[in-house]
């Protein structure tokens, strides 16, 4: 039991090593701001996407769509929902305005834009191990007292089992 925590903590922290080696790349902050201060029909919605780059490295590909203007029940009268930017210089930002018109009235949910980026030039895709690695603890230790309790448990009634 002992030899398996400690192995677990030596992933822990090879992984909180590695982590620290990606902090070199490009880190975006992403906000999505409505101007308006009513929504009304047949009248423009101003929204103003800003992307800060906060990391070393430059952003690379960076891609936004926003998925929730949908074509039926909006008219684009300026701006791009989909927008392609080929790189977002460490230290900078970069601001992007969409105007749109709605068609009809109704209850919409705004929701957020996906973004899309390479944090550095060698970087094919985001790296999922990490994240596996980052989420064995919160995984693990709770089955480790689960297994410890039931095997206790096992014994306990084996025990009174055969005194029976």
């Amino acid at each position: 039991m002992l030899k398996l925590v400690l192995a677990v903590l030596a992933v822990i922290s090879s992984a909180s090593h590695a982590n620290e080696e990606e902090d070199a790349g490009a880190r975006l902050l992403i906000s999505k701001q409505i101007l308006n201060k009513y929504l009304v029909e047949d009248m423009d919605i101003v929204v103003k996407y800003t992307l800060y780059n906060v990391g070393t490295s430059a952003a690379l590909n960076v891609q936004l769509n926003d998925m929730s203007f949908p074509s039926e029940s909006f008219l684009v009268v300026g701006g791009q929902l989909n927008i392609k930017l080929d790189r977002i210089a460490p230290g900078t930002n970069v601001s992007h305005v969409l105007v749109v018109r709605p068609k009809k009235y109704g209850y919409f949910n705004f929701t957020a834009a996906e973004v899309t980026y390479k944090p550095t030039e060698d970087v094919l895709e985001l790296d999922w191990g990490a994240f596996a690695v980052m989420t064995m603890p919160c995984l693990l230790i709770p089955f480790l007292l689960w297994y410890t309790s039931k095997s206790k448990y096992e014994k306990l009634t084996k025990g009174r089992k055969q005194k029976d």
